[in-house]
């Protein structure tokens, strides 16, 4: 994908390859994992086929998660973007959603919200999604405020693998 965004702080680009090892050091730490079943990754083979299976996102539905860079040092922080589901999420399939994962020292400066503002206004008016989803476990304080400051609301909570979950939409304001 030759797609780039940014933001005043931000450089939103695809994710490659050669963007694991900063993806592993993120993807490791057991806080960042706290809220996604307690899981982090222990072998950076993991982050090489999450990459792989993002770029393969980019081919077949011309979207996925991109990584997040500082325009400051140039140092990748994290990923966010939009995603096209293909799988079964709260008994919906074949929708959008919105996302977003950090490096812990990263937390509470308003990147993720930067980076998710720009995909929504992306998704909105250069794709023009009818609507945007997201998930955020119901614990996760952070994230769905997140999610609430840029606009969704939460319609139901849902259960999976026995973890509470607030399930967000918010309908393109432009159609």
């Amino acid at each position: 994908m030759n797609l780039i965004l940014e933001t005043n702080r931000l450089i939103l680009r695809e994710m490659k390859l050669s963007d694991a090892e900063a993806l592993f050091k993120m993807d490791s730490n057991p806080n960042v994992h706290q809220y996604l079943w307690n899981k982090p990754l222990t072998d950076i083979s993991e982050v090489h086929s999450y990459i792989e299976f993002v770029r393969q996102q980019y081919i077949q539905n011309n979207i996925g998660r991109f990584v997040v860079v500082l325009k400051e040092t140039n140092e990748l922080i994290g990923w966010a973007g939009l995603k096209y589901n293909t799988e079964m999420v709260n008994n919906k399939i074949h929708f959008y959603d919105i996302g977003y994962r950090l490096s812990e020292k990263f937390w509470g400066k308003g990147y993720a919200s930067e980076a998710s503002f720009a995909w929504l206004d992306y998704g909105f008016n250069v794709m023009k999604i009818k609507v945007m989803e997201a998930a955020a476990h119901t614990d996760n304080i952070a994230s769905n405020r997140i999610l609430q400051k840029i606009g969704l609301k939460m319609t139901e909570q849902y259960m999976e693998d026995g973890v509470s979950w607030n399930w967000y939409e918010l309908k393109n304001p432009n159609l």
